[in-house]
């Protein structure tokens, strides 16, 4: 999760020569933004059909404002010719920046740079992986079973959890699943370490400065201990792989003990609950629905939103007799091309991808929530023959989709939702169906 995602921040990037000049442009500096959840990378569907659930949503109780130190500046362009440069310069800038000289070493002092951490960064699962491929590894019949097992076993938590925020208990046990194996595989890797070596490459600089403040503010408010912040390499903490500085924003004390912890059961899906449904998620929704599409369909609305009665209208039909219908607006995905699946994916798919925000993690999490809750997986065939662009192709796609004005973002090799749309654009101005899927067959005609 590794999850996830996040988009990520908002904080200005400042180009320092002194510290002296860091103190002067922090008297005008804001407080910490938000950032979207991250995710930790992980590893034959039934066919009853299953009604769209409806949940009663109870008010939420605002949550109580944080209150933060001034954050250290971001340098997120500056090059540090070590590890050591780095983690000197940004001590100084975090104890400049008001936190305690004692507090900043205690989290920083001992930290090491870890070249693994950088490495995974740029090959995430999510995006490297053909979707079927992802999808299939995270929602197998073991973790299926087991988050079946894990509904009995916390009935009353997770009825509350629902009953409070709106969110299906499924699709917070999904989420448990797909992070941690439902608490198996938290991680074990120094998030002070992972973290620092982040901030240190630099692709990701500023996500990982803020996060490593986060964390400094979860041990100051009595969260977490420094010895216990271990988890994944991408920051994720505890059984649902919160970050340090979307924990600060949604903890919740699950069990009413006075604490906060990402590694408690009760604390980790409450919480979890509070940042989908704070993050907007509909009742009565399920993420996404999976139809068949009339004969002479119209490629062009693909992108497009409209209600789900409006595609009903069209001719679509469940593809496994699962109901759909309602004023729920829906965007028409084929996440395989015009070859594999047809989904409609509604709000909630969104939601799903504030905590990694990646198209085929969400999509995992949402077909596992649609397992665990006795309903069918995605039963249309895959395009098996397609084969991925490796990193540097990406990065050529990406370079060529922006020299031609089609505006796919920096080129850092990862094919996620601005390539694909960029890709996409590209398509329908040259005649294809505009699915904006990325294969090696799919780019010949643009970057070979």
């Amino acid at each position: 999760m590794t999850h996830p995602v996040k988009t990520l921040l908002d904080h200005p990037a400042f180009r320092l020569s002194a510290v002296a000049a860091a103190i002067i442009t922090l008297l005008s500096c804001a407080s910490a933004p938000q950032t979207p959840q991250r995710p930790i990378v992980v590893e034959t569907p039934t066919t009853t059909p299953t009604p769209s659930r409806v949940v009663i949503v109870k008010p939420q109780t605002p949550t109580a404002p944080v209150t933060t130190s001034t954050p250290a500046p971001s340098v997120e362009n500056r090059y540090y010719g070590s590890f050591g440069d780095w983690k000197s310069d940004f001590i100084t800038r975090t104890i400049a920046s008001g936190h305690a000289s004692h507090a900043v070493h205690g989290l920083l002092g001992s930290a090491s740079l870890n070249s693994q951490v950088i490495s995974l960064d740029g090959r995430q699962a999510e995006f490297a992986k053909m979707p079927w491929s992802y999808v299939e590894s995270a929602v197998t019949s073991g973790r299926v079973s087991d988050g079946r097992a894990k509904l009995r076993e916390y009935p009353s938590l997770l009825s509350r959890a629902e009953s409070q925020y709106g969110v299906p208990k499924e699709v917070m046990v999904a989420i448990w699943g797909i992070e941690s194996s439902y608490g198996t595989g938290t991680g074990s890797t120094d998030l002070v370490d992972a973290l620092s070596s982040l901030a240190f490459d630099g692709r990701r600089r500023e996500f990982a400065e803020d996060e490593l403040l986060a964390m400094l503010q979860m041990i100051e408010r009595g969260d977490v201990s420094r010895s216990q912040l271990r988890g994944s390499w991408a920051g994720g903490m505890g059984h649902t792989q919160f970050i340090p500085s979307t924990w600060i924003k949604y903890g919740v004390d699950g069990n009413g003990d006075g604490q906060k912890s990402p590694w408690t059961i009760s604390d980790a899906l409450t919480s979890t609950a509070h940042y989908l449904g704070a993050s907007g998620w509909v009742s009565g929704v399920d993420a996404f629905y999976e139809v068949r599409l009339p004969t002479g369909f119209n490629y062009q609305l693909l992108g497009q939103k409209q209600s789900l009665e409006s595609w009903k209208s069209l001719g679509m039909v469940s593809a496994n007799g699962e109901y759909f219908g309602g004023h729920a607006q829906a965007e028409l995905w084929l996440p395989a091309g015009v070859n594999g699946p047809a989904l409609l994916l509604t709000p909630n798919f969104d939601v799903i991808k504030v905590y990694n925000n990646s198209s085929s993690y969400a999509l995992a999490v949402a077909t596992l929530a649609k397992r665990i809750a006795g309903g069918a997986g995605i039963s249309g065939n895959w395009p098996r023959h397609e084969q991925p662009l490796s990193r540097s192709e990406v990065i050529r796609l990406q370079e060529t989709l922006n020299a031609k004005g089609y505006s796919a973002g920096k080129a850092d090799g990862v094919a996620g939702a601005n390539t694909s749309r960029a890709f996409a654009r590209w398509q329908a101005d040259n005649g294809r169906v505009p699915d904006g899927f990325i294969t090696q067959n799919s780019v010949r005609g643009l970057v070979w």
